[in-house]
């Protein structure tokens, strides 16, 4: 269970570390109020994109205009005028007259009229400012109506950008708790439908209830908010449209009586300045996007929307604006940093050089409308949750996985070059052609290599023993073949498959590929030593070397496949390989001609390769001169009379298979690592030919039983009497070597002393 688990965590790991790392930093981010801006400017977004609702009929606007400043003949106008215009306003029988002009000083002539009026009317309400905003002082309420509580206040809250999206209830100063403008007049009009505002206590605060409508108090990081000021009862504002969005009437229009006779009856009339002179125009998420100029709405207008919000969620149950919890907003944001993370960690390997393959970009596209859609639709029903954040959480979970990638794609490569040279990294991650299935007809060469007895070597060693040893060979030879730029095209158990000329075509490609099977002889030295220090059986190579015309490129299918050759020329370097011993270079005539400037040839022989319809010469490398420089030692093997011959009996082994038919014979000479092999067969047949393999088996004295295990052994191409034949040792049990090397020395010393 827990290998699963811990399997489990492992695949995944691109979206458990990336998942919360994001989201923090996210969170972190928002913390520092660096999101701040564009979440309001989501915010506005949303607002405009919403469908247009239809006017607040409940709701008038005596606006006072340029046109009425200029034919009244004065900017500032007195209070006689706005005497008659209440008076005026009270026939039409409202439920409420907001005037939204200060009136704290008197303003001749008609002040006494306006008083008269103040004290008439009690569904008047008038306004003071009494906190101040943007560098403006408090401004008193006219004394009549603060008398009669008939005044609100009419301060704004303004976000760093100069916009207002929040409202008030209420505020308190001075120990004095005021209504708000906009709620004294909301009040007026819900007290006709029998709805007064409840108070429910809930922890530290308490909340209104109109209605059915509880009015949440806004807190400092609600929606998009970052520590912002609460002070009072505030709420997010609900506007119902952009300017212009209330019935309008001019000042003069109600003076000169160019309005309908019930045109307020029922309704809430506000007076206010719609004029530009005025200064009272203010910035709300209506006023214009990023790419827009910002239209100002007037004053009167935003207390309109805010009346009408009011009335609206007591009566029509309008919602209002709501929030998630911090924690579960924290949660919104780990969701869509999993949903990117989990997307782009999916995909990590179908996307060749682009970021995310097509179902990648298909994928994080309906992400990001699943995640703009369901916001937008919540935002529709009053809850504003995260977009930005939800969204730097999905695309930078994209990013980060994308950067791990790419930070890893240099690990890749390595990886990869274990594999194949960098050479065929490059084209195939690199070049657009390179991942095509397919290939070319071209000249390259060709150098195989395998050792020499080795299957029968690694039946005698455990399986870890096994894999240490060709971990440690074939580490030292793929240094080799990398230094002298050879392509690794494939590993094939203890053998190697190397070309030279492909995927890139050099000059050069054939005296490389002698040079590095040179060097490649040379570095056993190495590999052999570390053998013995280890208690691992020494190792003999052998390599065989072709010039021809193969086809290179990808092959298999578009799910798998591996950049390879395939042609005769491949098949006839195996075959040449086949005849060497261990430590020989043997190479073919075409390669020998590309490159006999330099190389050093000890002697040429023809063969006929299985498959081959006419024989072919082969050249036994001993070294390479030029820049290179490489020279092979060369052993010469001193053979010695046995003093008694050792019994044996052998077969001829054809390709891998071993022959039924055994054959007699004896072993009548020995040296280092050859032999003279007496066969006792008159037959033909029993005589095998130059080059080709033989496994033999020493027998007990009486030739009664087998005294050995199996040991595998080479034909030399050597001359030697009738049914007399040369054999080189492939693979000796270490029993066996450790009695033919006794052998060899008791008779060594037995011929020293005859001599003398």
């Amino acid at each position: 269970m827990w290998a699963k688990l811990k399997l489990l965590l492992w695949q995944g790991r691109g979206v458990w570390i990336t998942t919360p790392c994001i989201t923090a930093l996210v969170i972190l981010l928002r913390w520092f109020g660096l999101l701040q801006s564009w979440e309001w400017a989501v915010f506005d977004r949303y607002m405009r994109s919403r469908p247009q609702e239809n006017p607040d009929e409940r709701i008038v606007i005596v606006g006072i205009n340029e046109a009425d400043l200029q034919e009244l003949g004065t900017a500032i106008i007195p209070d006689g005028v706005y005497a008659r215009l209440i008076e005026k306003l009270k026939a039409h029988q409202p439920r409420a007259i907001g005037l939204d002009i200060y009136r704290d000083l008197p303003i001749e002539p008609g002040h006494q009229e306006l008083i008269r009026v103040f004290e008439s009317t009690p569904h008047l309400v008038g306004i003071q400012k009494v906190a101040g905003e943007q560098g403006r002082q408090a401004v008193a309420p006219p004394p009549m109506l603060k008398e009669k509580g008939q005044v609100g206040a009419n301060d704004l809250i303004f976000d760093s950008d100069n916009k207002i999206r929040r409202s008030l209830i209420y505020l308190s100063a001075n120990g004095e708790t005021v209504y708000s403008f906009s709620l004294h007049l909301a009040l007026h009009y819900l007290k006709h439908q029998n709805i007064v505002p409840q108070i429910i206590e809930e922890g530290d605060s308490d909340r209104w209830k109109l209605g059915d409508a509880v009015f949440i108090p806004f807190a400092a990081n609600d929606g998009g908010y970052v520590r912002a000021d609460t002070g009072g009862y505030q709420i997010l504002s609900n506007y119902r449209g952009s300017s212009r969005h209330f019935d309008t009437v001019s000042l003069m229009d109600v003076l000169e009586d160019r309005i309908s006779s019930d045109w307020g009856r029922g309704r809430i009339i506000l007076i206010g300045s719609v004029a530009e002179s005025s200064n009272d125009l203010f910035y709300t998420p209506y006023s214009g996007g990023l790419f827009d100029i910002p239209q100002p709405i007037p004053g009167v207008e935003i207390h309109a929307q805010f009346t009408s919000q009011i009335i609206s969620a007591a009566l029509d149950n309008r919602p209002l604006f709501k929030n998630w919890s911090e924690l579960a907003e924290w949660s919104w944001i780990f969701l869509w940093s999993g949903i990117g993370a989990t997307l782009r960690w999916q995909f990590r390997y179908r996307g060749g050089r682009q970021i995310l393959s097509w179902y990648g970009w298909i994928g994080l596209l309906i992400s990001g409308v699943t995640l703009v859609g369901s916001t937008y639709i919540a935002f529709l029903e009053g809850w504003w949750i995260p977009v930005v954040p939800a969204f730097l959480g999905l695309g930078g979970s994209v990013a980060a996985i994308t950067a791990y990638v790419a930070r890893t794609a240099e690990e890749i490569r390595k990886t990869f070059g274990r594999y194949l040279t960098d050479q065929v990294v490059a084209n195939l991650l690199e070049n657009p052609e390179g991942l095509k299935l397919g290939g070319e007809r071209r000249k390259i060469t060709i150098l195989t290599s395998d050792l020499r007895g080795f299957t029968a070597t690694s039946e005698r060693l455990l399986p870890e023993d096994v894999i240490k040893l060709l971990n440690i060979y074939l580490c030292h030879m793929a240094d080799v073949i990398t230094e002298y730029q050879g392509t690794i095209d494939e590993f094939q158990g203890d053998g190697i498959l190397v070309l030279f000329g492909a995927p890139t075509l050099k000059d050069d490609d054939v005296l490389r590929a002698i040079a590095c099977a040179c060097a490649m002889q040379l570095k056993m030295v190495e590999v052999n030593q570390e053998m013995k220090q280890m208690g691992l059986p020494q190792l003999e190579m052998g390599i065989g070397i072709n010039t021809g015309e193969v086809v290179v490129g990808n092959i298999g299918s578009e799910k798998r496949s591996k950049y390879g050759v395939v042609g005769s020329q491949v098949n006839l370097t195996y075959r040449i390989e086949s005849y060497t011993l261990g430590g020989q270079i043997l190479i073919s005539e075409r390669t020998f001609q590309d490159s006999q400037s330099i190389v050093i040839a000890q002697e040429n022989k023809k063969v006929l390769p299985k498959g081959a319809k006419n024989p072919i010469t082969i050249y036994q490398v001993t070294g390479i001169e030029g820049k290179y420089n490489l020279l092979l030692p060369q052993e010469e093997e001193i053979f010695i009379t046995l003093v008694e011959s050792i019994p044996i009996q052998y077969s001829i082994l054809e390709g891998k298979d071993v022959s039924d038919r055994l054959f007699a014979g004896r072993i009548v000479q020995l040296s280092a690592n050859e032999a003279l092999v007496c066969s006792e067969n008159q037959e033909q047949q029993g005589i095998p030919s130059g080059l080709s393999n033989i496994k033999l088996n020493l027998l007990s004295p009486n030739k009664q039983a087998k005294s050995s295990e199996d040991v595998y052994a080479k034909v030399i191409d050597k001359p030697a009497k009738l049914n007399n034949f040369y054999v080189h040792f492939t693979a000796k049990p270490p029993k066996v070597a450790a009695k033919l090397n006794s052998l060899y020395k008791f008779s060594k010393r037995s011929t020293s002393a005859n001599i003398s």
